[in-house]
């Protein structure tokens, strides 16, 4: 028994060296494991989006590993639950970090959280690429490792401001935000660029309020503006809609990305057809190479894409592609974690949400904004909601 044993290791050995046909890499032969994180809300009340974006992860690193399986790697996905709190993501970072085969992280949901957790990646150049991170801050920082394959909310404030002002006809406005990191951002610059338009601005209020929104909304009720702003997630802003309209308000409802998730339709019911939101991920049903990857993902997960899904995969996919790159460079050794930093800033990319590469501070140029409009309370018709404008607008220039 022994002779034959040492015999068919023989054959194997000796396949593997001639590189013959059904010849398999085994784990002790492998040069290494390269592990690459996520780091999203998967508890909690944003646990929907988050999930999408881990599994959007998730799926390309299974149907693009195997570049880097035939160079001799491993390519495991490593999620992280970061709650959408920035103690909680930067105790995360930490012990990523620390994993010295994690090479890349995809990630976060909440720009308050991604913001001082990739503090901690930039101490060891550990590259994070962004699929949802839409504060102007994640990249004015001017951070090598730093990148996102999405818009800015300095722009989206804009754009929201400008569908206010020329499509809804709007004169007058009453904006709120949750006093996060983004909701506050993006309600600022709606805010501003507002006034700029001539709107009048006739509240600006932020609270921490998550279920009782009765002291905003009689200010709002008895100044009657022609919009109600909402700067925050989903799982405040339905809450907050729906009270205000079952108040008797009839202002018009306009909203950031933070609202572009099916579970606002599952919280605020009726309430919530008919409102606008603008957001940086747009419906995967208009990007022209998605539909394969919606096939994949229902397949494969049993649901739909929610927003910011393909925008994981292709951030996911220019990581695997920036990483293989280094490798090359490095001689076909693990390369540094700088290295895949430098690699991924110089990416080219064609991806399902459209062509992608960085400028010099780590936006993406020719970034998607898409202004959208609330067709159903049904959940699973999200997919529905109506297109009213797209725009590819490029990032603004770093300011010195």
């Amino acid at each position: 028994m022994k002779t034959r044993h040492v015999r068919s290791l023989l054959v194997i050995v000796a396949a593997l060296a001639l590189g013959l046909p059904g010849a398999t890499l085994t784990d002790a032969q492998s040069k290494g494991t390269i592990k690459i994180a996520t780091q999203t809300p998967l508890s909690g009340g944003q646990a929907s989006i988050g999930e999408s974006i881990k599994l959007g992860v998730q799926l390309a690193i299974e149907q693009k590993k195997a570049a880097l399986e035939k160079m001799g790697f491993k390519v495991e996905l490593v999620p992280y639950d970061d709650q959408a709190k920035p103690d909680v993501g930067v105790a995360n970072a930490k012990n990523i970090v620390a994993d010295k085969s994690i090479f890349l992280v995809i990630g976060h949901f909440n720009s308050g959280v991604a913001i001082p957790s990739s503090e901690v990646y930039k101490d060891v150049q550990l590259t994070m690429i962004s699929p949802a991170n839409t504060n102007p801050v994640v990249t004015d920082r001017n951070l090598l490792s730093v990148n996102r394959v999405c818009g800015r909310d300095d722009v989206q404030g804009e754009v929201g401001a400008r569908f206010a002002k020329d499509t809804l006809k709007a004169k007058s406005a009453y904006v709120v935000h949750d006093k996060t990191t983004y909701g506050q951002g993006v309600a600022e610059f709606f805010r501003d660029s507002s006034k700029k338009l001539g709107i009048e601005i006739l509240g600006f209020e932020g609270t921490e309020e998550k279920s009782n929104f009765d002291p905003i909304v009689t200010p709002i009720k008895a100044k009657n503006p022609d919009v109600v702003y909402y700067g925050g997630i989903y799982d405040t802003g339905a809450p907050f809609y729906k009270q205000v309209r079952e108040k008797g308000v009839k202002s018009t409802f306009l909203g950031p990305d933070g609202m572009d998730a099916s579970d606002l339709v599952k919280i605020a019911g009726k309430t919530a057809v008919g409102m606008y939101y603008t957001t940086a991920a747009g419906p995967v049903a208009l990007y022209p190479k998605a539909k394969d990857f919606s096939k994949s993902y229902k397949e494969k997960f049993k649901k739909d894409p929610e927003p910011y899904a393909a925008e994981a995969y292709d951030a996911t996919s220019i990581g695997l592609k920036a990483i293989e790159a280094a490798i090359k460079d490095a001689g076909g050794k693990l390369p540094s974690r700088e290295a895949i930093s430098v690699n991924v800033r110089k990416t080219k990319y064609e991806g399902i949400t459209g062509h992608i590469e960085f400028d010099g501070k780590g936006d993406r140029k020719k970034a998607g904004y898409f202004i959208m409009r609330v067709v159903s309370d049904d959940p699973a018709k999200w997919g529905d909601n109506k297109l009213i404008k797209q725009l590819q607008i490029d990032p603004p220039a770093l300011k010195k």
